[in-house]
């Protein structure tokens, strides 16, 4: 499982949160089999997703981060709760591009920067809320922080990382917020821009064993920061066969009856997890009716 932890400047006007995501991202590349780069990209995404699913309020409360930039992977998606419990998905999980010019992976020119990252956040009300901003760099963390900017007008630090083992286990995965309230100061502003000027590279600091308490600690360093709460979120899917017969029902009677009508069983995987329900045309028929 992951460890999240979120604290506040004693005035309450600058807020981080830390997340230590290796677990999370070691489960999606067990079960997408991901390539080094897409296991990057996505687990930047999905880290992100944990990170604003835990500032939802409400038991109920999901966001959904789709990303579309018309890179080689293709769409990419997580799906967050309010405990900041995650789950995500891509088109390609296998891409193999050159490193970039820093001689890292290139997750931009996977993913692609010619698209849209578009946030839902369900709260229970009659519509979801959306928001939808160009891509930036495609790099995630940055979209990220663009978004909050644009759509949400929070001025938003954002950093995501993960670090790939040469046997495409995950190394090292985890990202931080930090956002500064309205009613922040020139000074608080001023500390806060010290401090991440100084922040090394997240994914590097958790591989040396550095808590998410310490990194908070850092970026929040002279503002006398307070442990708001720590949650221990964890890669999960929530589909079920119940679930899955809805969505065959949603495809409409016609369509079911030429399926029932091949007279084979049909097996339908989750994008999420993999797990596979396979329904046979007695029981194909028996949603039609």
């Amino acid at each position: 499982m992951g460890k999240l932890y979120r604290a506040i400047s004693a005035d309450g006007s600058a807020f981080a949160e830390v997340l230590d995501a290796k677990d999370i991202v070691s489960e999606i590349e067990r079960i997408h089999k991901t390539s080094a780069v897409v296991t990057a990209g996505l687990g930047r995404l999905t880290i992100a997703a944990s990170l604003m699913g835990y500032m939802l309020k409400g038991a109920d409360d999901s966001i959904t981060l789709r990303v579309d930039g018309g890179g080689p992977a293709g769409q990419l998606v997580a799906v967050a709760d309010s405990m900041g419990n995650v789950k995500s998905t891509v088109n390609n999980p296998v891409v193999e591009i050159p490193l970039n010019a820093q001689g890292k992976l290139d997750v931009g020119g996977a993913v692609g920067s010619d698209g849209t990252l578009s946030v839902v956040k369900d709260m229970g009300l009659k519509e979801p809320y959306v928001g939808v901003i160009p891509l930036v760099s495609g790099e995630i963390a940055e979209d990220i922080a663009s978004y909050y900017a644009t759509s949400e007008q929070i001025p938003t630090v954002c950093s995501l990382g993960v670090l790939v083992n040469p046997d495409l286990t995950v190394r090292a995965a985890g990202g931080f917020l930090v956002q500064l309230l309205p009613f922040a100061d020139e000074k608080c502003i001023d500390t806060i821009e010290k401090n991440i000027a100084k922040i090394r590279p997240v994914s590097a600091m958790l591989d040396e064993g550095i808590t998410p308490e310490e990194i908070a600690g850092m970026l929040l360093e002279g503002l006398e920061p307070n442990e708001l709460d720590t949650a221990s979120p964890v890669y999960r899917c929530d589909c079920s066969r119940e679930r899955t017969e809805r969505v065959l029902i949603s495809i409409g009677r016609e369509e079911l009856e030429k399926i029932a009508d091949e007279g084979k069983d049909t097996a339908v995987s989750c994008h999420f997890c993999g797990k596979e329900y396979v329904f046979t045309p007695e029981e194909i028929r028996g949603l039609i009716s």
